[in-house]
């Protein structure tokens, strides 16, 4: 048995970040909802905002936690398994990933106490700010993340340095760097579908009690800032991603080419597929619809014009090396094709959905629909897939480049690595994230079917505080009173 340390290393990196993105998104959606909650709860002053605002809070922090645990492992594999890809582009990814770590990651930790625990204790003033430094936080982290990231797929702000055999990338200018052509394009897109599934999740737990009839006030009322906050980024989306990929077309012509399944240079316009079956054999689309010149004028805003196509030899940064040939430079062009696909099918579904919900909103009947309150529960589904599949077309699309142009996958890898280690942390870390999987799980569904406060407790509660601070007040009172009068009269 062939146990190949390259795939599997491929394979055992798709999982732990495939695995980890499952929460980042989460906290950077659901922590802007937390800033729009309580910041409508500090300007009416209504206990209902303030009871979502504290059971999102619960929410936000079981899913921080997560977040937090399954992506200390990423940063251990960059060594274990890509030892040679770490030293090739350390000088860069380290700069990145210490502002990462003083700008983002220290802000959420710093005031997430006081967002969770600080409710009681600190103003509502510091705790709204506390509140709207972790949202930052979150944003901040996933920005200094899509820069190391982008910088892969579109280097720039550096120069190769020679040591002997080993060749690295030398950071020269850093704001160059972080603002490399696909950063800015990429960073966007990420958070917006970060914010969709956010208000997906927000809404699909409130639909889950309307259908309950349990918290009913609270959940509409979740459903009313979720679902306009959904629609919106939903159509930003479709603006996003068409600036994103024809960013990637300019940029990195031969995944837009995968994207596509455009293997073939041909005069005229390039075809836009909705949905096919791409045969690799045949260098083809079968099964599917296209519309002639779609491409070419999303692309240059010209039916006729030529799109770069996958037998190219431009497609190869620095041309085609003696001893291969052009389709070593392809991507799994299939894979890449369907998940770039249903990434853009779900989110028109996304589109879909929340104009025609926000319609029957306008008419009065959104609540009124059963059968919509079982779309809102199982609709947040469909922001992970997308989120993932978004990420799987990305980075498969830039095989066999790690780094684009520079570094290949089949470099990147720790040299002595074999197999057999790799197989072994996959079974173990695939073991560990499945448990950790069901205590979240379980932890969670406590959490969602114990509910929020109503808020007459949370009222009787703010009584109850006032009354032992009034008491403590008269104790310490009279125990001052007490100890003056215990005291000897002065000479």
């Amino acid at each position: 048995m062939n146990l190949d340390p390259v795939w599997l290393s491929r394979v055992q990196f798709a999982l732990t970040v495939g695995y980890h993105y499952l929460f980042p998104p989460l906290t950077i959606g659901l922590g802007l909802l937390l800033v729009l909650m309580e910041g409508m709860y500090m300007r009416t002053k209504d206990l209902q905002y303030e009871a979502m605002a504290k059971f999102w809070t619960h929410i936000f922090a079981l899913i921080f936690a997560m977040g937090v645990a399954t992506g200390i492992v990423m940063e251990f594999q960059f060594g274990t398994n890509w030892a040679s890809y770490s030293r090739f582009v350390g000088d860069v990814f380290g700069a990145a990933l210490a502002a990462e770590g003083i700008f983002a990651f220290f802000l959420e930790s710093g005031f997430l106490a006081v967002l969770v625990f600080g409710w009681d204790r600190v103003s509502p003033r510091m705790h709204f700010f506390a509140t709207i430094m972790v949202a930052l936080g979150s944003i901040f982290s996933a920005i200094w993340i899509i820069v190391a990231n982008s910088w892969q797929q579109t280097p720039a702000g550096y120069h190769i340095v020679e040591a002997g055999r080993i060749y690295r990338a030398e950071l020269t200018d850093f704001y160059e760097a972080v603002l490399n052509p696909s950063t800015l394009d990429r960073l966007i897109h990420t958070l917006i579908g970060a914010f969709i599934l956010g208000g997906f999740f927000v809404m699909s737990v409130s639909a889950y009690y309307l259908l309950k009839n349990r918290h009913e006030l609270f959940a509409r009322r979740s459903i009313k800032i979720a679902l306009p906050f959904v629609t919106i980024f939903s159509i930003a989306q479709l603006i996003s991603g068409h600036s994103n990929a024809r960013m990637v077309g300019f940029h990195q012509p031969a995944k837009l080419a995968a994207f596509e399944g455009h293997y073939r240079s041909e005069p005229g316009g390039a075809s836009l597929h909705l949905f096919g079956v791409v045969d690799e054999e045949q260098q083809t689309v079968k099964y599917g619809l296209a519309i002639p010149g779609l491409l070419s004028f999303l692309m240059y805003e010209n039916w006729d014009h030529p799109v770069m196509a996958l037998d190219d030899p431009a497609i190869v940064p620095g041309g085609v090396r003696p001893g291969e040939t052009l389709r070593d430079y392809w991507p799994p062009v299939q894979f890449v094709f369907q998940a770039y696909h249903l990434m853009v099918a779900l989110g028109m579904l996304f589109i879909a959905l929340t104009v025609f919900s926000c319609i029957l909103w306008w008419r009065g009947t959104l609540f009124q629909h059963r059968w919509l309150l079982w779309v809102f529960v199982f609709a947040v589904i469909g922001p992970v897939i997308s989120n993932q599949a978004g990420w799987a077309a990305t980075e498969v699309g830039r095989q066999p480049w790690i780094v684009w142009g520079m570094l290949r996958t089949s470099d990147g890898v720790s040299p002595t690595l074999t197999g057999a280690d790799v197989l072994t942390s996959i079974i173990v870390f695939g073991l560990i994230y499945l448990l950790l999987l069901f205590v979240w799980l379980y932890v969670m569904n406590h959490k969602i079917k114990a509910g929020p406060q109503s808020p007459e407790e949370l009222a009787a509660e703010a009584a109850q505080r006032g009354f032992v601070a009034v008491a403590t007040q008269r104790i310490d009172h009279k125990s001052s009173m007490t100890e003056a009068k215990q005291e000897p009269p002065q000479k």
